[in-house]
């Protein structure tokens, strides 16, 4: 679980200078799907550690319910082995990603506030959804490959 949590983090690292690009979600994805309930660990692990690195803004409200959001509905399609169905799950989340932060700013500033911030950040969230979809069509069957292998022989 460490070292899933330590995976995330230096991706997310490596890539943080792309806007939207990136693999966390890849990998929340794909760690549900291989640790289990053992993620109910690795997503507050990782967002307590990213609250430590760049501080405990707004943003790190927003990180508290998406992530674990992300890890659930993986969770309730965990049984079904599509590439497609987590390409389409990973895309709709970094499109959607953009609403789902907008929330704290209903209770900061209103409805007129949540809503500007979401739409300001639509063209973000259009880059953020295209590259999870990608990102996951490319990478799942051959990541997915290399830890089942790493599981049988580990036993996590």
């Amino acid at each position: 679980m460490g070292m899933a949590v330590a995976i995330i983090e230096a991706c997310k690292m490596v890539m943080q200078g792309l806007p939207n690009i990136e693999v966390t979600s890849f990998f929340v994805i794909l760690f549900t799907l291989v640790l289990g309930s053992k993620m109910l660990l690795v997503v507050p692990a990782f967002t307590l550690i990213e609250g430590c690195i760049y501080g405990f803004g707004i943003w790190w409200v927003m990180y508290l319910y998406a992530w674990p959001m992300l890890a659930l509905v993986t969770w309730f399609v965990r049984k079904k082995d599509s590439v497609m169905l987590y390409s389409v799950i990973s895309g709709l989340f970094g499109l959607f990603f953009g609403a789902l932060c907008s929330i704290p700013y209903l209770f900061i500033g209103g409805p007129s506030m949540m809503f500007s911030w979401w739409i300001a950040g639509i063209p973000f969230d259009l880059i953020h959804g295209a590259s999870n979809f990608v990102i996951m069509l490319l990478l799942y069957k051959p990541t997915r490959r290399v830890m089942d292998r790493i599981n049988d022989r580990k036993n996590f």
